[in-house]
């Protein structure tokens, strides 16, 4: 998770968090020229001692502060949309798992591997210093894969999430959810369940270890 201290996204692992931290710095653009503006009308109607009696219920600049809000909201309205629409795609998938929440701790099942599953609990070994993010047993996902996930639960909502991966599906009972996503980078990445799901909600990490798909094959054999 973020450091103490960190005011950004952590590093991108993934092609759509890149897009997403690329949409943030855009929309904050558009957000400083309109602060900018603002603040300059202001601070000028404020100092300025003479006032031109036109700008009074003026056609003119009425129709300006109608027409820059929506061209500025196109402006954030358009890359939002190709966003929601690539974060949906879901053709290739090469590989499924398949992910259940439970009260307190995740189920996980290769759906590819009909012997594979195995549950991930919270540990309290001192082996590395993330603190609330050790585990028993990491998921591991090869590297550069189309994975599709399909999260439900088996209690009360949960939410699954890696904010390095950009990614973020609720885990509701009764219900399958679906994302795919593909890792540009081997690694270990964390995150935790990010919906209030009772006593021991923050003792819910997720791992996963990001390998080379020669070494995620070789641990299968």
């Amino acid at each position: 998770m973020p450091t103490w201290g960190s005011l950004y996204f952590q590093n991108s692992s993934s092609a759509m968090m890149e897009q997403l931290i690329f949409f943030h710095d855009h929309t904050m653009m558009i957000m400083i020229m309109i602060m900018i503006l603002v603040g300059y009308m202001l601070l000028s109607s404020c100092i300025n001692k003479f006032y031109n009696l036109g700008l009074f219920e003026g056609q003119e600049m009425e129709s300006i502060w109608t027409i820059l809000p929506a061209v500025f909201l196109l402006l954030i309205a358009f890359p939002s949309i190709r966003l929601l629409y690539l974060m949906e795609e879901n053709e290739f998938s090469e590989m499924t798992i398949k992910v259940l929440g439970h009260q307190w701790y995740w189920s996980y099942e290769y759906s590819d591997f009909s012997f594979s599953s195995f549950d991930m609990y919270m540990t309290s070994s001192n082996e590395n210093l993330f603190r609330l993010l050790n585990v028993d047993n990491s998921l591991m996902v090869p590297y550069n894969t189309d994975v599709r996930m399909i999260v439900s639960s088996m209690d009360v909502i949960h939410s699954w999430t890696i904010p390095a991966l950009g990614v973020k599906v609720d885990a509701v009972p009764g219900r399958l959810n679906q994302l795919s996503y593909i890792f540009n980078r081997v690694g270990m990445f964390v995150g935790q369940c990010s919906e209030i799901c009772g006593a021991n909600h923050s003792f819910m990490p997720i791992v996963i270890s990001v390998v080379p798909r020669l070494m995620f094959l070789q641990n299968w054999n």
